[in-house]
């Protein structure tokens, strides 16, 4: 069965629904259902970082810290819900990351993928805290998460794969949000060819 958008929907904003936006909101709705009051991490805000910051601000979270190399992203992010902003290239995220959220935050986002970055989400959560995967590394590459700070902490970390999502769930839902102007598919879309 096909899964149609609808003549009220453009193209471009559709597409989006099935990669970049599924992919953030479900990291956030589906993998780790974060809480309304929530601190929340985002590193790497690119299109799906974006719609992690999105859909944190959606449900509720306390503090948004959005990170990123690019200036041009932050503005994005900030744009999207983030709360604070945080240049990777200024100085260590994971300490501005703690310091935003009195400790740590209790939902760190990888959306960038990379074994440094993994280990950075999973370091700025609080004990108890969950780090969720979406940023796929290449094949081969490893991190290293200290298996004795992993028990003693009790934080998690949880791979998501296209948000944990279940598409003809998820992306009617999505879709309907963007009726109501509740999700914002216009500003994501910088450019078309």
């Amino acid at each position: 069965q096909l899964l149609v958008a609808g003549d009220d929907i453009p193209a471009d904003r559709a597409a989006l629904v099935g990669c970049a936006v599924i992919t953030g909101f479900g990291a956030v709705m589906n993998t780790a259902k974060i809480e309304v009051g929530s601190d929340v991490a985002v590193i790497g805000c690119g299109g799906i970082g974006l719609n992690v910051v999105a859909a944190a601000r959606m449900l509720g979270a306390r503090r948004i810290v959005a990170v990123d190399v690019d200036e041009r992203h932050l503005g994005f992010a900030r744009d999207f819900g983030a709360t604070d902003v945080v240049d990777a290239r200024a100085g260590d995220p994971v300490a501005a990351i703690r310091q935003a959220t009195g400790g740590g935050a209790h939902y760190a986002f990888d959306a960038y993928g990379s074994p440094r970055t993994m280990e950075q989400a999973f370091a700025a959560v609080r004990a108890g805290g969950t780090a969720v995967q979406i940023g796929l590394a290449p094949e081969g590459e490893t991190g290293s998460i200290s298996p004795f700070d992993l028990a003693l902490s009790e934080k998690t970390l949880k791979g998501s794969f296209m948000g944990s999502s279940r598409p003809r769930v998820d992306m009617p839902r999505l879709l309907d949000l963007y009726r109501l102007g509740r999700l914002d598919l216009d500003r994501l879309v910088t450019r078309t060819y």
